[in-house]
């Protein structure tokens, strides 16, 4: 849960809702079903580290 002073973090959805069946992730944000369905039930500390998870999974793709 946020405090009062802490901001929530936004979702990394870019309105890109599809899944691509061999990696099982969004084409558009990168996550799984699992992580956009639990999105915001994480707290923050849980969302930045999946927002690098992103990051280095958006690295592989493009390598």
């Amino acid at each position: 849960m946020t405090t009062e002073t802490e901001q929530e973090i936004e979702s990394p959805c870019v309105g890109v809702c599809a899944m691509d069946e061999t990696t099982g992730y969004c084409l558009g944000c990168y996550r799984t079903i699992d992580e956009i369905k639990t999105w915001w039930d994480k707290t923050n500390a849980e969302k930045s580290a999946l927002l690098q998870t992103l990051e280095a999974r958006v690295a592989q793709s493009f390598d």
